[in-house]
């Protein structure tokens, strides 16, 4: 699993009230899920009249797609005529189950790791087994 997170600092000149910016934003929000299917929300200047600082996520199994995405909703911000791209940054991270975050990958896990997922594993296949016969 690899999960892609972008924070966009926009400017909204033009924004004389919070009315204004909460415009724009859902705006903004409601376009970038519609057409590439991130989560976006404000996570900061949340009462600053003409600036908003949005967090953008999304999941999938390819950095590389992930990265794509990613650039095309910078591209779609950036063509927005209501706002400014100001500043941007983002990351992917990489991981599976508990170790998310972790730099291990799945083959860097630890013995005691490796038997609590394979011990996961059979008490789910097991349980599945006794739903199908009976």
């Amino acid at each position: 699993m690899v999960v892609g997170v972008m924070q966009v600092e926009i400017s909204i000149d033009w924004s004389s009230s919070l009315k204004d910016k909460r415009r724009v934003v859902r705006s903004l929000r409601d376009t970038l899920h519609r057409h590439h299917m991130v989560s976006v929300s404000e996570v900061e200047d949340h009462e600053i009249l003409n600036r908003a600082t949005l967090g953008i996520a999304i999941v999938g199994v390819s950095g590389g797609a992930i990265g794509v995405t990613l650039d095309r909703v910078l591209e779609r911000i950036r063509s927005m005529a209501d706002c400014e791209l100001i500043h941007t940054s983002r990351e992917l991270h990489h991981g599976w189950g508990a170790h998310f975050g972790d730099d291990r990958g799945e083959d860097e896990m630890g013995e005691c790791d490796r038997a609590e997922l394979d011990a996961s594993l059979i008490e789910r296949g097991e349980a599945q087994l006794e739903r199908e016969s009976a």
